[in-house]
């Protein structure tokens, strides 16, 4: 009887555990580390070389579902380092005495589901700040954004963020 016990309890435990979903999550992985690269690439305004690591045909969700461009978002960058100057990407935790991680950035590999096929997603968080070279406030703005990938291009951007006071800084830098 208490063989049996054990044997009913060791189902139950092992019957109730998670089921292994193949969800894998990396830091350290060519995605991301392309993504932080992607990013000293922002910080450059190497538009260039950001274009090279856009599939021609992406599509950038900005707040919206409607899609931007590659032009539409090259544009923008240009101008963003037009307006502004000592742009900064950073993400400091008060835990660990303010230490500057820069970006952070994981990328995860979601199984084929459905009709869904294996699906690569780079995530990445940040504090976007710069000084309006108008105005010459400090704006500082949390961001989250992911890629897509696809043949070792991005193919899909959702940029989540609010952008109110850049586009504010961005029209009065247009009326001067």
């Amino acid at each position: 009887m208490r063989n049996l016990l054990l044997f009913l309890l060791a189902i139950v435990a092992f019957g109730c555990g998670s089921p292994s979903n193949n969800v894998v999550t990396t830091f350290d992985d060519e995605k991301s580390n392309a993504i932080r690269e992607h990013y000293q690439n922002y910080l450059k305004n190497d538009v260039p070389a950001l274009q090279s690591l856009w599939s021609p045909d992406l599509k950038i969700y900005m707040n919206s579902v409607d899609a931007s461009t590659v032009d539409d978002i090259s544009e923008l960058i240009t101008v963003q380092h037009e307006v502004f100057e000592n742009i900064n990407m950073s993400w400091t935790y008060e835990e660990n005495e303010g230490e500057d991680l820069g970006v952070w950035v994981q990328t995860t590999k979601y199984p084929a589901s459905d009709n869904n096929p294996e699906t690569a997603v780079t995530h990445s968080w940040f504090i976007w700040s710069a000084t309006g070279k108008a105005s010459e406030n400090v704006i500082t703005i949390p961001v989250h954004i992911s890629f897509e990938w696809a043949d070792g291009k991005i193919i899909r951007e959702w940029h989540n963020f609010d952008p109110s006071a850049m586009m504010a800084e961005i029209e009065l830098a247009s009326q001067g």
